[in-house]
């Protein structure tokens, strides 16, 4: 796999809770940003596939968003062990988790994935808790992947999986006009740091609220293709509004320096874990003077740039 390997040169965790606590306080009317040692990530509400987020922390994003304009590239396909070969990542423990699209190659339909997997003692054992989230007759279907497959575009969290220092952010009750709690993390980050690159990869469970999200339906006919521009293809996607609960898995970035890595600055998939047909790509509340969210990040020391496309886009294409 095409690698880029990039050293990272974070702020210290204190540092980072330190520029996020003044923004979220302004967006919501109560607000924690604190420095702790992680909870166990595998019980609810959040059923992480590792323990923690802790140990050889590192990101990678993976394709991109040029592979699904102005036509899909259905070439692009990757297993998640390979990209944590490609990460190199530690064959005897481990997990990935993050936001991507899904192996419409093995289920059938195009997808959103919510990658959550882990692995010891060899990537051949691995945990699979990874979802899916569908259209399927004109509704969305959320359901558990059944392959460790991906395509398209992927960004992911990668660690040892274990416990140990790590940000948690709750939030509730948004006051402010910023309805993505990431997207404003990451514009923090961008404000306090500049060309610094900062890149932080976790969890959060929307515990209140309603909020919205997209799904990919299947790719078009060929006939409709190519996408012209960017809001053909974001009419083209299905948005939902899903209530709480809801857990969301997360990378972002706060600086791309000279755009020279193409990277998606934010990505969040998201996936209920009661059952309910609710999940895909996280946009923001609805109603924010109920929403609540409970979250922990930690921040990576190494960023990997793989199978990156050869044109990059100027902007996200799902805003």
């Amino acid at each position: 796999m095409q690698t880029q390997k990039v050293p990272l040169s974070p702020p210290t965790l204190r540092e980072i809770a330190v520029a996020l606590q003044f923004p979220l306080a302004a967006n919501y009317s109560h607000s924690t940003v604190d420095v702790v040692q992680c909870p166990d990530l595998r019980k609810a509400p959040f059923y992480l596939a590792t323990a923690g987020l802790s140990g050889a922390e590192k990101i990678s994003d993976v394709g991109g968003q040029p592979n699904l304009f102005p036509t899909p590239r259905l070439d692009c396909k990757w297993n998640l062990l390979d990209i944590a070969r490609a990460m190199e990542m530690a064959p005897h423990g481990g997990g990935l988790l993050g936001a991507g699209a899904g192996p419409f190659h093995i289920v059938g339909h195009n997808c959103e994935l919510v990658p959550n997997i882990a692995w010891n003692d060899g990537f051949e054992n691995a945990t699979n808790s990874t979802y899916l989230a569908q259209i399927r007759q004109g509704e969305p279907s959320v359901e558990k992947s059944p392959s460790l497959d991906c395509a398209l575009m992927i960004n992911l969290y990668g660690s040892l999986g274990h416990s140990g220092p790590v940000i948690k952010i709750t939030a509730r009750g948004r006051v402010g006009d910023e309805k993505s709690i990431t997207e404003l993390m990451r514009k923090a980050l961008a404000n306090a740091y500049g060309d610094r690159m900062v890149s932080l990869g976790g969890v959060f469970a929307v515990k209140k609220g309603t909020s919205k999200y997209h799904i990919m339906p299947d790719f078009p006919p060929e006939e409709e293709l190519p996408f012209k521009n960017a809001k053909q293809l974001n009419d083209w996607l299905t948005y939902h509004e899903f209530e709480a609960p809801v857990v969301c898995l997360s990378v972002l970035h706060s600086a791309d320096p000279g755009k020279k890595l193409g990277l998606r600055m934010e990505h969040t998939h998201c996936a209920s874990m009661d059952g309910r047909d609710v999940g895909g790509h996280y946009h923001g509340d609805i109603n924010g003077e109920e929403v609540e969210y409970e979250g922990y990040f930690n921040v990576a020391k190494t960023l990997y740039r793989i199978e990156k496309p050869e044109v990059t886009l100027e902007r996200d294409l799902h805003e």
